[in-house]
């Protein structure tokens, strides 16, 4: 959302004031090489397994339905596994505040005046040390429902990840499945000053937490009547909100549901830890963690070193970092450091958004993957709706090339918008040569976002959750994704014949990807080299990838409107580098029918192209 994006560049500049640092060298390669593709399945937990369509404004948990951990059966898993996925993010897993009633098994209520919707945010977590209760068949099991989730993925060859939230926690954060001797963040913080080393929160002393001032046209639940509504929340002193926010009445638009973490960073933007040296950018994460043991940091690091050991304890095997930025690079050295001792295979993706520090929290922070969102994502969006050529992507690849396997690519996820939605392209489809180059131009991973393969359009306004992007804040049902769910038996049954076309073209553009060996190799651009000729335009995009095994040429038209009849021309360089000669090469189309053929004289390779608008080319040549 645009408000957390300016929030955290700024929060980044303020509360870390981090040194600039020098570019650094690509980090030491992973235990494992890379045999494939990684493709990264985000789901949200909650929604997926929903089959009610109420949908009803603000609607509870018995009005919309709710998804469950066991809907994620031997068929669900089977049906994501056919998108070429590797790993599965289950959004909204931690135990995080919301208004249902649990207390019958212990579980301590939240106010819903320090609540987003009715089911919760995901990201402000209330207990580390267990699992959403709504998640659950039966809430006492919860955790052994989810250990035995995670037992199912993995048979289907998924690895898991689930989200730390490291920046922030919610604001009655209180723990019920804490092994013994783990205390809560804040419960032994020195309440009476705004910043201590050791204390989890920082604060405003003297004065008390107030609720925001709500817009005029929102009413907490929606005006329900519910006895913990009273425009009062007991927090005193304040505590700083999440976003960063010291006031002790933060605004609607802040965080107000959330408190910020602090992890050794003063008030004044100094720091209170000890410092990376700049070499250890080069050294691998064994170096990193040697490096921090017998150090002395701040509480808040341990709180979380031991968080993410008892999820890795549970199977988990890795992590998608929220908002990463707005927490001290040295942490993510500490805290990467161990997750890799405990399990080198870890996996580890940071939301960052700021591509200043991109290398930073690569080199230094030890992350495997960073949100390619911005510049990457940005203007492949801009291109789908018509508002840019596609000529900035190639500055784009070579302003990264020397991180590029580090950046992962998507269309869409929780915090984006639909691509089908009406502010965003309108039309699903309009989103598939974007997909193409997403999943095709490089190394690095693609992730998918649970409904995109069907064209799922986010509309209806949810309660909080407002519509084009698909609600995490309410209690909801996914149409099209329930289509393709088809009351549980998870085959496409009921979606309608331009949904079935759609996900078709996902299973095989997915697939292929999964499997092509040169796209895990190298990338030639072509579109510079073609810009320009008779037919070719910036609503085309082209470039090669290969390497020993394989030679691909891979050509999207994103008009949705115009067919595009051109030449497509191989420079010499490129058919030096495949060590062609002068003749005639016919090519297999890995996404459709298309018959074209390669013709080298001189050095000079052509390939005639007719592409109807929104097709994409994915030719190899023979070996």
């Amino acid at each position: 959302m645009l408000l957390r994006r300016t929030l955290s560049c700024l929060l980044t500049i303020l509360l870390l004031a981090a040194p600039a640092r020098a570019a650094a060298p690509p980090p030491v390669a992973d235990d494992s090489p890379q045999n494939g593709k990684v493709v990264i399945y985000q789901v949200f937990t909650r929604l997926f397994g929903n089959r009610q369509t109420a949908n009803i404004p603000w609607g509870a948990r018995e009005q919309n339905g709710v998804g469950k951990f066991e809907d994620f059966n031997d068929k669900a898993l089977e049906g994501i596994k056919q998108l070429g996925v590797t790993h599965i993010w289950y959004t909204g897993v931690p135990h995080h505040a919301l208004v249902a009633d649990y207390s019958a098994y212990g579980i301590s209520g939240d106010d819903p005046d320090v609540i987003k919707g009715r089911a919760g945010s995901p990201y402000a977590v209330k207990d580390y040390y267990n699992v959403n209760p709504d998640l659950a068949r039966d809430p006492a099991k919860r955790l052994d429902e989810f250990k035995a989730l995670v037992a199912r993925s993995h048979k289907h060859g998924l690895k898991v990840m689930i989200d730390i939230v490291p920046n922030h926690v919610a604001r009655a954060y209180r723990s019920s499945g804490a092994p013994a001797g783990v205390r809560d963040f804040g419960a032994d913080d020195d309440t009476s000053v705004e910043y201590a080393r050791n204390n989890d929160f920082y604060y405003v002393p003297g004065q008390a937490f107030r609720v925001p001032a709500w817009p005029a046209d929102y009413r907490v639940l929606n005006g329900e009547a519910h006895p913990q509504i009273d425009g009062k929340f007991a927090e005193n002193p304040a505590k700083w909100t999440g976003n960063g926010s010291r006031a002790a009445q933060p605004k609607f638009d802040d965080w107000y549901e959330t408190v910020k973490i602090n992890y050794g960073v003063k008030p004044d933007g100094s720091t209170d830890f000890p410092r990376l040296p700049a070499d250890y950018a080069g050294k691998d994460w064994r170096a990193h963690y040697a490096f921090w043991q017998g150090k002395d940091v701040p509480s808040s690091w341990k709180k979380f070193r031991d968080i993410t050991q008892f999820w890795l304890a549970q199977g988990v095997d890795g992590f998608r970092y929220d908002m990463a930025e707005m927490v001290p690079v040295e942490f993510w050295s500490y805290l990467n450091s161990a997750i890799k001792h405990s399990n080198p295979q870890a996996t580890l993706l940071a939301e960052v958004y700021n591509p200043k520090i991109y290398r930073d929290y690569l080199h230094l922070g030890k992350m495997d993957y960073l949100y390619d969102k911005v510049d990457f994502y940005d203007h492949l969006k801009l291109v789908m709706q018509g508002k840019a050529s596609t000529d900035r992507l190639v500055d784009i690849q070579t302003q990264y090339a020397d991180i590029e396997p580090h950046l992962l690519h998507f269309l869409e996820n929780h915090d984006e918008q639909r691509i089908a939605s009406v502010p965003f392209a309108g039309d699903a489809r309009k989103g598939l040569p974007a997909m193409v180059v997403s999943a095709t131009i490089g190394t690095a991973p693609t992730m998918l976002y649970f409904g995109q393969d069907v064209g799922e359009k986010g509309d209806g306004d949810a309660g909080f959750g407002k519509s084009s992007r698909t609600s995490i804040f309410d209690y909801w049902g996914v149409p099209a994704h329930q289509r393709w769910m088809n009351g549980g038996k998870f085959d496409g049954g009921a979606l309608f014949a331009d949904e079935k076309a759609l996900r078709a073209d996902y299973v095989r553009l997915m697939q292929f990807t999964r499997n092509a060996s040169a796209l895990m190799g190298d990338y030639h651009d072509l579109h510079k080299a073609n810009i320009g000729n008779t037919g070719y335009d910036g609503e085309l995009f082209s470039y090669a990838r290969y390497n020993a095994k394989q030679k691909l040429v891979i050509v999207s038209n994103f008009s949705a409107s115009k067919s595009k009849r051109f030449t497509l021309r191989l420079p010499p360089t490129l058919i030096a580098e495949w060590q062609l000669r002068d003749g005639d090469y016919r090519l297999k189309d890995h996404l459709g029918d298309a018959n074209s053929r390669l013709q080298i004289a001189n050095m000079m390779g052509f390939i005639p192209l007719e592409l109807a608008p929104l097709q994409s080319v994915i030719l190899e040549l023979p070996n």
